[in-house]
């Protein structure tokens, strides 16, 4: 759409910068999605779609944030009681985020324990079932400790 050079606007950029359109379709149902881009000048187009795509995963975690996180159950009457209620609950929802992301990548201590037992629980049944004939007939019954 247009190249600008930077300097004009800020002083801190060098260079040309590129304002552009881009389309996505959805492939299932052929759906257009248009954003618009400003980006420095040859910025491959692999790479404006991969940030783009980002914008999903913003927006999914913003709206998990306002339902499970009260977002939008706020009614204050001021920009610093609102600015506090979302600092707080973005805060909050950013916690447990860290929190679940964690606990779903570990197995529990107690978990690990009962799979143990149990494995050798298995084990220990065909051992006894094939090795000594002599075990008891309740030996299924119940779990050892």
């Amino acid at each position: 759409m247009a190249d600008l050079e930077t300097e004009e606007y800020n002083e801190d950029l060098t260079g040309w910068w590129t304002r552009g359109l881009l389309i996505r379709r959805t492939i299932v149902e052929g759906d257009l999605a248009f954003f618009s881009t400003w980006c420095p000048a040859g910025t491959p187009i692999e790479i404006l779609v991969r940030v783009e795509g980002q914008r999903w995963a913003i927006e999914d975690a913003f709206e998990t944030a306002k339902t499970e996180s009260g977002l939008t159950h706020n009614e204050t009457r001021s920009w610093h009681g609102w600015h506090r209620h979302v600092s707080v609950v973005t805060l909050a929802f950013a916690m447990m985020t860290v929190v679940r992301e964690r606990a779903n990548s570990l197995s529990s201590p107690q978990k690990r324990t009962d799979e143990a037992r149990l494995q050798r629980w298995y084990d220990g049944l065909s051992r006894k079932s094939v090795a000594w004939p002599r075990a008891s007939s309740n030996v299924g019954s119940s779990l050892p400790s």
